[in-house]
């Protein structure tokens, strides 16, 4: 057990979250065939595919234009209630970016969603770093820290008009006097994910937010990212909890997985990939520190968005398996997940991996027990 780790959360088990692909394209900038569907009815069937599988969260996802293999995609907040509604026990993770919305906006539509879906809605606030994004639809592009400023004034002012009434905020991008949303969302609260790994990025989620969503990593870079957090969460009293994103490619022998993993890297699509990697590793240069999510991130991990070949959950459902806890010993809460082919790949690791890791969850919290 980890020192930043209590014995509660080490017993606690890892969650389970999946990308919704309601972009095109899937979750791999490849043009290697893929039976996902960016549509409706085929993510309709995947949520319910998922709870069945023992997922805990769903993550929409938030695009506004085409680029880097994704033409088509489908607005974060109404798609996330369509799976809502199709689904009993998922939580559902709205993406949300400040700019195309406001406070105001947000915690009204989210309010309403969590009235009816008992609660089972969360946002995930995300910053932006693609500026060709703001200035096609006529938004203002921050710099790197402001864009963090205006995403923690988004939480705070979220917080408040969701726990308030009378709310009154004075910040630099939002302002509130005496502002009472009826109905509120049922308590708890929605949950209030974001992602980054800047500085700007880590402060903020020390300080406000419930979640941190890294890019897939090693358990080592893991566990520095958290450590830095945490520390930092202690001053302000808050204790983010931390998703690691990964791609899965779980199959019978590990031969078979890597075979997977070497053709969807053969079909990657050169232009679209470089692309990406030019305007996400801009995104974090622009920061203070000049280094952000995807400064060390070689061709092949930008092949998928958030570097999730990194987290190495690659190979049998053994093998996986134990990897998710060294995932989990470095300080992951929750594994966010990416598929090939979504459906059927999340039906297998619901049957073969989910429980292979309950399985050394419960093996150690016997042996914690016993000593």
């Amino acid at each position: 057990m980890t020192s930043y780790q209590s014995a509660d959360a080490e017993r606690e088990p890892i969650r389970f979250a999946y990308w919704v692909p309601n972009v095109s394209g899937g979750l791999v900038i490849s043009k290697i065939p893929q039976r996902t569907s960016w549509e409706a009815a085929y993510n309709r069937t995947l949520a319910q595919i998922a709870e069945k599988a023992g997922f805990d969260y769903a993550l929409t996802q938030i695009r506004f234009t085409a680029g880097y293999g994704a033409e088509y995609q489908h607005e974060s907040v109404a798609f996330s209630h369509a799976l809502l509604a199709a689904t009993t026990t998922l939580k559902v993770i709205a993406a949300i970016l400040p700019g195309p919305w406001n406070p105001t906006l947000a915690a009204k539509q989210i309010a309403t969603i969590a009235q009816l879906t008992e609660g089972r809605v969360a946002v995930n606030i995300v910053s932006g770093w693609f500026s060709g994004e703001f200035r096609a639809i006529g938004e203002p592009w921050l710099d790197h820290d402001e864009r963090y400023r205006r995403s923690e004034e988004f939480i705070r002012s979220l917080r408040g008009i969701w726990t308030q009434d009378n709310f009154t905020f004075r910040g630099d991008f939002y302002r509130y006097s005496d502002y009472t949303l009826k109905p509120k969302p049922p308590q708890p609260r929605p949950e209030i994910f974001q992602g980054g790994s800047s500085r700007a990025a880590r402060d903020m989620a020390a300080r406000v937010s419930d979640w941190y969503f890294t890019n897939g990593n090693t358990p080592d870079n893991i566990r520095i990212q958290v450590e830095d957090i945490r520390a930092k969460a202690a001053q302000s009293g808050n204790s983010p909890r931390i998703g690691v994103n990964a791609f899965v490619i779980a199959r019978d022998t590990e031969e078979e997985a890597r075979a997977v993993l070497r053709e969807i890297i053969d079909h990657a699509d050169p232009d679209a990939v470089k692309a990406f990697g030019h305007e996400v590793k801009n995104a974090g240069k622009a920061s203070p520190e000049g280094e952000g999510n995807w400064a060390k991130s070689s061709f092949e991990d930008l092949v998928q968005y958030n570097d999730g070949f990194r987290s190495n959950l690659i190979g049998t459902p053994d093998q996986i398996a134990e990897r998710i806890l060294d995932l989990k010993d470095a300080g992951a809460d929750l594994a966010l997940l990416g598929f090939l082919h979504f459906q059927e790949e999340v039906a297998y690791f619901g049957a073969h991996v989910i429980p292979r890791v309950r399985a050394l969850e419960a093996a150690r919290a016997r042996r914690a027990e016993a000593a």
